[in-house]
């Protein structure tokens, strides 16, 4: 499909890569394609960014058919601009789209709109090593239609904004809340798709975490409420012996692509590394006995993000006292070394633009 091109004629001034914060700001430019059962995905163009008008009976506002992504443009010492795995993310995308009864895009070409966006506001992406171009693919439900179904049309848009650290502590130890009242996903629910309701029902618990202090919520299983299963933001490791776990896919968890690239790291560097279920209990039992050297998040936004405190209902324990492990620093510096070009990519995951 061609990708028309119109570019701004009033273009915005970009911010310094001093003090950015994440998605506040936006470049010039967005992506769009449209669905209908007639012409399937079509009239695929890059315009200049502006708000979207929908009617009130958008199918969307009312019933949440709505899935995104999240990714990044890097800017290389060499002035190149690469993407880390992007074809991860539409391959998820599509995972989305089925849970969700939206329909698929082509992968292949999903990539290329993603590219070429990317190319049209390459002068947005900032230069500073930790700061980069975050880029959010989205579709959404287009019918105004106020009965209970799937819609028939759809909106694909991709949207970027230049973005620096997620977490204000950097690379810094987070504190994390376990979360031991309210639920996010249930095995057979969305918890595996990139759904934007996942995102509405963990609102709650991260307001009343931030309010005791917490950066972040961990969130247990739906059912019994003692497996992990992943942070608000990121997925989860814990380092305890001479093994690394994180929780397995089982269908409530977001299978992260920055989570998928940790696990094939630590086996390529030999590291014993298990996909299983885990309880908070293990967790607390192997900090008492002095077994949990580390924990730490994985995400595109935060990348690695260390954390040095957990709580669960007033049980406090610190991690590593409160700084980033071996593991986490080896992790953060590889993949974001070769993210930025500072390492060689040994397992092709750079696409250059």
């Amino acid at each position: 499909m061609k990708i028309l091109v119109e570019k701004t004629k009033e273009p915005k001034r970009k911010p310094s890569s001093e003090g950015l914060s994440f998605g506040t700001v936006f470049s010039d430019h967005m992506f769009l394609c449209e669905y209908s059962p007639e012409k399937g995905w079509h009239n695929a163009r890059i315009t200049p960014y502006r708000d979207l008008s929908i009617p009130p009976s958008n199918m969307t506002i009312h019933y949440g058919q709505s899935i995104f992504e999240g990714l990044k443009a890097y800017k290389t010492a060499d002035n190149k601009i690469n993407l880390f795995r992007p074809a991860e993310n539409i391959k998820r995308l599509n995972a989305s789209c089925r849970r969700m009864c939206i329909p698929e895009i082509d992968e292949k070409f999903g990539v290329e709109a993603i590219k070429a966006l990317v190319d049209v506001d390459r002068d947005w992406v900032p230069e500073e090593y930790g700061t980069s171009l975050y880029i959010r693919p989205f579709i959404f439900a287009t019918d105004p239609y106020l009965g209970v179904r799937p819609s028939e049309t759809y909106l694909f848009v991709i949207i970027t904004g230049p973005v620096g650290a997620y977490y204000k502590e950097g690379i810094n130890p987070v504190k994390i809340y376990v979360e031991t009242r309210y639920v996010r996903a249930v095995v057979g629910g969305l918890g595996e798709a990139k759904a934007s309701a996942n995102y509405a029902a963990s609102l709650k618990a991260q307001v009343e975490a931030k309010e005791k202090g917490y950066t972040q919520v961990l969130w247990l299983d739906g059912i019994e409420k003692k497996y992990v299963e992943e942070v608000g933001t990121m997925n989860v490791f814990f380092v305890i012996g001479d093994e690394i776990v994180t929780p397995a896919l089982t269908g409530s968890i977001l299978p992260g692509i920055t989570r998928k690239s940790v696990i094939e790291l630590l086996k390529s560097w030999g590291y014993k590394v298990s996909e299983r279920r885990i309880t908070i209990d293990e967790v607390f039992e192997a900090h008492e006995e002095g077994m949990l050297k580390e924990v730490f998040g994985t995400g595109t936004a935060a990348v690695i993000s260390p954390v040095g405190e957990l709580n669960r209902d007033g049980q406090i324990i610190t991690i590593n006292n409160g700084e980033i492990g071996p593991v986490s620093k080896q992790l953060y510096d590889t993949i974001t070394g070769i993210q930025y070009g500072r390492i060689p990519d040994k397992f092709g995951w750079i696409e250059q633009i």
